[in-house]
């Protein structure tokens, strides 16, 4: 089994910055993709950023320009930095993986427990 687990929510104002972690642990043998997704009240959950084992990223419109993910495979870690924060960014931040427990797979999707991000004055 592998978790992953979250930190670095809270509340901020706009203008503000948070940077979120998620700390993969457990039967790894390696991680492909991980990112980050969030779900606001009463909203789908939608993509935020998502970064490949070999550094491809991809951003969501919305935290272009503002947002930057980043990872550490060496401790199975990846970031969000989230600067000029808005109202709308408002959500549960979801980090996930695929990962793989052994060299000949399956390969596993991992969620994580969320962290709550509110943006408000």
């Amino acid at each position: 089994q592998v978790q992953l687990v979250e930190s670095g929510g809270g509340l901020v104002q706009p203008g503000g910055s948070l940077r979120l972690s998620c700390v993969a642990s457990g039967s790894i043998f390696s991680i492909g993709a991980m990112g980050w997704y969030r779900q606001a009240p009463g909203k789908q959950r939608e993509l935020v950023a998502t970064i490949t084992g070999v550094g491809t990223i991809n951003y969501a419109d919305s935290v272009k320009g503002r947002f930057t993910i980043s990872r550490d495979n060496a401790k199975n870690t990846v970031y969000l930095q989230m600067n000029s924060l808005k109202p709308e960014d408002t959500a549960v931040y979801y980090c996930s993986a695929a990962v793989w427990a052994t060299a000949w797979g399956p390969r596993v999707d991992y969620w994580g427990q969320g962290t709550q991000v509110t943006v408000s004055s």
